[in-house]
């Protein structure tokens, strides 16, 4: 099992990552980030943490059985994914990529495997 810092170290190696933290998605704060650059990851994370409520409120409404996996906004230079903790419900990954330097496919891959790793 990883720490937060490792998982965040890990993520970071993403090719392609802008930057990573783990956040609790009951108060929307951050308990470990890395990297962001001009990006600010405490507004993200309280950004992405409203996006995940209302993923998993539209989930419950329409009664489906399923979990989330992950959440993927594409932007116009990049995709920020949203990845919530599987043993740990309350917490999820957001990690933003930098779109023309990422493969998407293997930046989810890698970010499901860190993910699975995480003990908090």
């Amino acid at each position: 099992m990883a720490s937060v810092q490792t998982a965040l170290s890990s993520a970071m190696q993403i090719e392609g990552a802008i930057g990573v933290c783990v956040v609790d998605s009951k108060s929307g704060m951050v308990l470990g980030k890395e990297g962001g650059g001009n990006l600010n990851l405490d507004v993200a994370a309280a950004g992405n943490t409203e996006v995940l409520r209302a993923k998993l409120k539209a989930a419950n409404s329409l009664k489906l059985k399923d979990s989330i996996e992950d959440i993927l906004i594409t932007l116009s230079s990049q995709y920020h994914l949203i990845r919530p903790v599987s043993n740990n419900p309350t917490l999820f990954i957001y990690l933003a990529l930098n779109k023309a330097q990422a493969n998407l496919a293997m930046a989810r891959y890698k970010l499901e495997q860190i993910e699975s790793d995480l003990a908090v």
